[in-house]
């Protein structure tokens, strides 16, 4: 009922936001979910080409936190997750070399749908866009038992009302980077031994991953990330950097095929820009406002996932 407190307001439906409102929600407290797009999954993000889908936002994830291996172990069983490779190429000045590492995970059907996964039976509702979060906590308007901001800071600082100050003064001390996501289809595989590649001191590409050998289906696809310095100058109109984009990746890769089609992807807030961040986990201050995301740590899934884990868990003990 309007006025009354409606428990937990999560906005934001990455896997940052679904990992807190689950644990909300174990915990018995009632929670909403509020997600401005279409879909769940924020940057996890998957879009289907001729019914195939191709990651555009997260390229893969690692798993070092023993709970969220045993989510993880969940996904693989479930046949949503897979081991993908622990080693990638690395190009720079001296040439191609390997760059051995942890395991990256992949997922066949989409990154986007082990976000899915995790969000069954929560209550989300998409299309949703919220315009202010107010003291009380409010949104729009409407008192809550507290708030989540689950999204980028410079998002969330313009829900915000100023008198939040303790919570504007984090979202403000937020950095990021952009990035333009390019999908390229190509009318066969013309590279092998290829799984993704970390592309060093290029004035463009950041990062090159053969979606066919991530998704396990050997199509002839690949995805490549732009650098911060590229992307900041289309933002404007993404799609006229796909020439670009094209030439660079042939030019990498020694391809003598052009690109069937491409499609580009703007992230205007791509990842934190301080690598490390703060390390606190989450935000969550006296005003009952909550932040979390990978801003809270280093830019990874994991790390999302483990703050909107520990927010829940913190929610939950001041409220139950």
């Amino acid at each position: 009922m309007r006025g009354e407190p409606s428990g937990v307001v999560v906005i934001g439906a990455g896997i940052a936001g679904v990992a807190c409102a689950r644990e909300l929600r174990d915990a018995g407290v009632p929670v909403h979910i509020r997600e401005r797009g279409r879909v769940v999954g924020g940057r996890m993000a998957s879009r289907r080409f001729d019914g195939r889908p191709a990651d555009l936002g997260a390229a893969y994830f690692t798993v070092s936190d023993p709970e969220f291996a045993e989510v993880v172990r969940g996904w693989q069983a479930a046949g949503l997750a897979r081991e993908w490779t622990d080693t990638f190429a690395a190009y720079d000045g001296g040439g191609r070399r390997a760059a051995p590492g942890p395991m990256r995970w992949s997922a066949p059907r989409g990154l986007r749908s082990l976000v899915e996964q995790l969000a069954r039976d929560l209550p989300v509702v998409v299309n949703r866009l919220v315009l202010s979060v107010g003291p009380g906590p409010t949104v729009d308007g409407e008192e809550c038992a507290a708030v989540v901001l689950a999204m980028p800071g410079p998002q969330a600082a313009l829900l915000l009302d100023p008198e939040l100050v303790p919570a504007t003064d984090a979202v403000g001390r937020q950095r990021w980077s952009p990035t333009l996501a390019a999908m390229l289809r190509f009318p066969c595989r013309r590279w092998t031994d290829f799984g993704g590649a970390f592309v060093n001191d290029h004035p463009l590409l950041s990062l090159v991953c053969d979606d066919g050998d991530r998704r396990g289906d050997g199509a002839a696809v690949l995805v490549a990330h732009t650098t911060e310095g590229f992307a900041a100058g289309h933002l404007a109109q993404p799609t006229a950097a796909a020439p670009q984009i094209e030439a660079a990746v042939r030019d990498l890769l020694a391809l003598p095929d052009r690109a069937e089609f491409v499609h580009v992807h703007r992230w205007t807030y791509a990842k934190p820009a301080d690598d490390g961040g703060p390390a606190t986990g989450f935000h969550l201050d006296d005003d009952g406002i909550g932040l979390a995301g990978d801003a809270f740590g280093r830019p990874r899934v994991q790390t999302a996932w483990r703050s909107g884990r520990d927010l829940g868990r913190a929610l939950a003990r001041r409220l139950v």
